[in-house]
């Protein structure tokens, strides 16, 4: 068995938006490095100042340098038929998959990682960093950050865990059936391993800790595990799985409550690598105030988190059409009600649809008593229901409770006459939600699928 023992120069952090400025690649047969190939690239782009600082590589180096289409074929020919070795191998197989495929060429060979190798064969030091980890092990590396240097120590750093392995680990690791290969390189794979195959919410968390990212599944093993699957060159990928450290979950009892437990967990955590969920929020809002003249008006307004709103809307025209089945219904001013601008009396006024409350003919008093009946109508018709459904265990179930036309929370019981003691009992012993029209239409949505799973409270 041949390994292809890996170091690569670039102009950035990942392939999809950088080039490549220096490979080096170490042929090892197991026991010794037997073949070497150096060379450096011309990017065709201005080198960064950071890493020229950081490389010792400048412009003025690349010059005469082939680029890479030159010597493309040739990388191929040693990466092809060989097991791919790098530390931080996903970083490296990403940047030459990426450039040999613009190049003609398909890379789809088997990778070890000399990070998770290092973690697991020689476990408790301070720092797996190359750098580091050489000087703990006392393995020279001559021209640091260049790629013939780093792939050196590397090769070394190989040797002695290839000497180490007496439990074949790494064959292991190599099998199609072992996840190692793809997992980011401060992960351990028993994290993963140790998830259910159940719904439930998951949470990546970077190396101090912090929430990165917050997702939810249907089978949170599974769906864990498919972060990892594929090696996409852009930036944003690739950062994040050099931040990933370890995985928190929380089981729940189906996926609509994983939905809904994620939905609410992006908004408290604001994790940085979620993006769709946190530019979700309702856009305008039904609310109703008081007016000098002491007439209850009724307005579609811009969603804001201090408005009182008494019906959210994803759409102005949504609002709109609310309102005016409002002012149809319970024969309120349309004036009153900013749906009319131009007039100084509401047009609807002469043909007996409104009484007047734009012309103070209608009072205060008995428009307001007019409106607030409305409001309560439209509370009362409100549906209020909850959602029975399987739960996290054999012998639990799970509830999801819906009051007045909004969410207001979900939880597990085990007692089957729990739903027969009217709505107080079984609010006492929900965890409390803050509704939305996303989550509420979540579960209106489910509950008219499962006609069967639903109570009317």
């Amino acid at each position: 068995m041949l390994y292809a023992v890996v170091d690569i120069e670039t102009t950035g952090g990942h392939a999809s938006a950088n080039a490549i400025t220096e490979v080096a690649i170490n042929i090892h047969d197991g026991t010794e490095v037997v073949e070497r190939f150096s060379t450096l690239i011309n990017p065709k782009r201005e080198i960064p100042a950071y890493i020229t600082a950081l490389t010792g590589i400048d412009n003025e180096m690349l010059v005469n340098a082939p680029g890479f289409e030159e010597v493309a074929l040739q990388i191929y020919q040693l990466l092809q038929d060989k097991i791919f070795v790098a530390h931080n191998v996903n970083f490296d197989y990403s940047f030459l998959r990426h450039h040999l495929s613009l190049s003609g060429f398909e890379l789809n060979v088997k990778k070890l990682c000399t990070v998770r190798l290092s973690r697991k064969l020689l476990p408790g030091k301070p720092s797996y960093g190359l750098g580091k980890l050489c000087s703990i092990l006392q393995i020279p590396i001559h021209n640091r950050h260049r790629a013939a240097g780093d792939a050196d120590a590397t090769s070394i750093l190989f040797n002695l865990l290839l000497e180490t392995d007496q439990e074949g680990f790494i064959a292991e690791m190599l099998k199609k059936t072992s996840k190692e290969q793809v997992l980011p390189p401060h992960l351990d794979k028993k994290v993963i391993l140790n998830l259910p195959h159940q719904p439930g919410v998951y949470y990546f968390k970077d190396k101090k800790g912090k929430i990165v990212y917050v997702g939810k599944a249907k089978n949170l093993r599974k769906r864990v595990f498919s972060h990892f699957t594929g090696n996409k060159p852009n930036k944003q990928r690739q950062d994040f799985l050099r931040t990933i450290h370890h995985v928190d979950y929380v089981t729940c009892g189906t996926e609509l409550m994983a939905l809904i437990l994620e939905a609410h967990e992006i908004k408290r955590l604001w994790p940085e690598n979620n993006r769709a969920m946190k530019r979700y929020e309702h856009k305008y809002d039904l609310c109703v105030f008081e007016d000098q003249n002491g007439y209850l008006r009724l307005a579609i307004d811009k969603h804001h988190s201090n408005n009182k709103a008494l019906q959210s809307f994803n759409s102005l025209l949504e609002g709109y059409n609310f309102l005016n089945q409002m002012v149809d219904k319970y024969q309120l001013c349309a004036k009153l009600c900013y749906l009319q601008k131009k007039f100084s009396k509401c047009m609807a006024h002469e043909n007996g649809q409104c009484f007047g409350a734009c012309s103070s003919i209608e009072t205060v008093a008995v428009y307001n008593k007019k409106l607030n009946a409305a409001l309560l109508d439209i509370q009362q018709s409100q549906p209020s229901f909850a959602l029975v459904d399987e739960g996290r265990r054999e012998e639990e179930l799970s509830c999801l409770v819906v009051e007045q036309g909004k969410f207001y929370g979900m939880g597990y019981f085990t007692d089957k006459n729990y739903l027969s003691d009217g709505l107080a009992p079984i609010k006492e012993n929900l965890s409390v939600y803050p509704s939305n029209s996303y989550i509420l239409n979540l579960i209106l949505s489910y509950a008219a699928q499962n006609p069967e799973k639903l109570f009317k409270l």
